[in-house]
């Protein structure tokens, strides 16, 4: 017998895992001792909107424990054979471990280049970033073995549902130490803390199925023969050739686009977004969005937000919107290159730090970009004028420049600042002097929109750090819709964020596995 059930329940029920199981049991019509009782928690929500938060929760609860293969599905990587095919992955991040394990349920032999280090190794070198203000291009909060993702949040939600299968990604997740509430929490989280065991258990999956991993090994060239891809170069001067190239690079190997640009191999800019991070206290976020005081008790999460608002100037409109929201969490340096200042956001899993922020950006269209001048990697260049320019107002070192919020609508440069979670440090600058005027002023009737929204968001106990620059890649790879192969060149296959089809873990992996089943349609013919 199966009963499924859709409670609305309080949060010190629905966060405490024997509390939640009792009343689901109870809900059910079993006693709380039937030992065989099996529950398949679906769905937790948070519903903030009424002035008493609430908690959703969906679940189904059998009476005996069923045939849990259609619920929590094993994923088995069979050892690759001697004559497999070759299926060389440029990156090491979501895209390239998930199209590597697909590759071996497909039966081909993935080879992951990765031009960072492997992800316990990586650690030292993101110290360097936030002690030293050392940044060593090829290992970074964005290159080395897990990706951007791995050292920036682990956030898991994604509204790509369409470009794939978002509960596989999870289990498989699940599969290798992801914490089972994945699964049903509305918006999962792993937490930076928690990934990088979990990617090293990827690691060695792929290794002992007889996959290959090199780690720094950087791409410089490609081998294309009769607008044929065969093989990729490294800076050592290593050959790696196969049957495809699956291209899962990432959004900053910048590197990649100026090589494929050189070589005459065609690349599109697109429209991305760019502008800051802004950091409050969490407590504050907390009494917005639960109607509270700002404690929240021990059971609700560390509160969220989502904004978004159209915002004109010169007549024009683009969208002011938050993104990557961060709570109790931590503001990181992310630049790849000496020279440049970049933030993004990070989470643990606990959630437990007491600040809050968001990149809040703005929309770049084509339109906003100097196309005559540089073409295809116009929206890079805009990135790299932004960062340089950020680096060089805050000192020439990873200090960032910040404002208080209400000081930077109102066109004041701030006396002080606050206390942060950006390791290197803050200076305080005024940044519309370091934004362009079409993000700065734009982001100035953006908050103050926001302030409307959420009474108390505007705030100069709140400021904003530069600059937000990396949201998603500024150049597209072009693909065919069905093949997901490159319009001119054979057998490369561009993917996820870094040839502009993705935006996070899920839709990355996701992209991935569509990849390497689309290189496994190609060889096996």
């Amino acid at each position: 017998m199966k009963k499924e059930l859709d409670l609305v329940l309080a949060p010190q029920v629905a966060f405490d895992p024997a509390l939640l199981e009792q009343e689901l049991l109870q809900q059910a019509g079993l006693p709380a001792t039937h030992a065989s009782a099996y529950i398949h928690k679906i769905k937790r929500s948070i519903d903030a909107r009424g002035r008493k938060v609430q908690v959703k929760v969906r679940a189904d609860v059998y009476d005996q424990t069923p045939d849990l293969s259609s619920i929590l599905p094993t994923y088995v990587y069979p050892e690759v054979k001697p004559n497999a095919k070759r299926v060389v992955i440029v990156g090491a991040g979501s895209a390239g471990l998930f199209a590597a394990l697909r590759c071996l349920e497909l039966g081909l032999k993935p080879v992951i280049l990765e031009r960072g280090k492997d992800v316990r190794t990586r650690r030292r070198d993101l110290a360097a970033i936030n002690k030293e203000h050392l940044v060593n291009p090829d290992s970074n909060y964005c290159f080395g073995e897990g990706g951007a993702g791995t050292y920036s949040d682990g956030k898991l939600y994604t509204r790509s549902k369409k470009r794939g299968d978002v509960q596989r990604v999870l289990q498989i997740l699940v599969q290798h130490g992801a914490t089972p509430d994945i699964l049903f929490d509305a918006h999962p989280h792993i937490g930076t803390n928690k990934l990088p065991v979990l990617i090293a258990q990827i690691r060695e999956t792929i290794l002992q199925a007889g996959g290959e991993i090199h780690f720094n090994t950087r791409v410089t060239d490609f081998l294309v023969e009769n607008q044929q891809i065969k093989a990729a170069v490294t800076a050592s001067g290593a050959v790696f050739d196969g049957e495809a190239v699956i291209l899962a690079t990432g959004h900053s190997a910048r590197d990649i686009y100026e090589l494929l640009h050189k070589k005459g191999i065609l690349i599109e800019a697109k429209p991305f977004a760019m502008g800051v991070r802004v950091e409050h206290q969490q407590s504050l976020i907390d009494g917005i969005q639960y109607h509270c005081d700002g404690d929240r008790g021990n059971y609700l999460p560390a509160a969220s937000y989502a904004l978004v608002q159209q915002v004109a100037w010169r007549g024009q409109e683009r969208g002011v919107f938050s993104f990557c929201m961060c709570p109790g969490g931590f503001i990181v340096p992310s630049a790849t290159a000496p020279g440049e200042v970049v933030v993004n956001g990070m989470s643990p899993s606990r959630r437990d730090s007491k600040f809050a922020n968001s990149g809040i950006v703005v929309a770049i269209n084509l339109e906003d970009m100097d196309l005559k001048q540089h073409g295809a990697l116009a929206g890079l260049r805009l990135q790299q004028a932004l960062e340089q320019k950020a680096c060089a107002a805050a000192g020439g070192t990873q200090m960032a420049p910040a404002q208080r919020l209400h000081d930077f609508v109102k066109g004041k440069v701030s006396a002080s600042l606050l206390e942060t979670s950006y390791q290197p440090g803050l200076a305080s600058v005024d940044m519309l002097e370091v934004l362009p005027p079409m993000i700065g002023q734009r982001l100035r009737g953006g908050f103050q929109e926001f302030g409307n929204k959420m009474r108390g968001y505007l705030t100069n106990e709140a400021q904003i750090v530069g600059v937000e620059s990396r949201t998603s890649s500024p150049v597209r790879i072009p693909r065919d819709k069905e093949t997901l192969r490159h319009p001119q060149i054979q057998n490369l296959f561009p993917c996820a964020e870094g040839a502009g089809y993705a935006g996070g873990i899920v839709s990355a992996a996701m992209d991935g596995e569509r990849c390497a089943e689309q290189v496994a349609l190609l060889v096996q013919r």
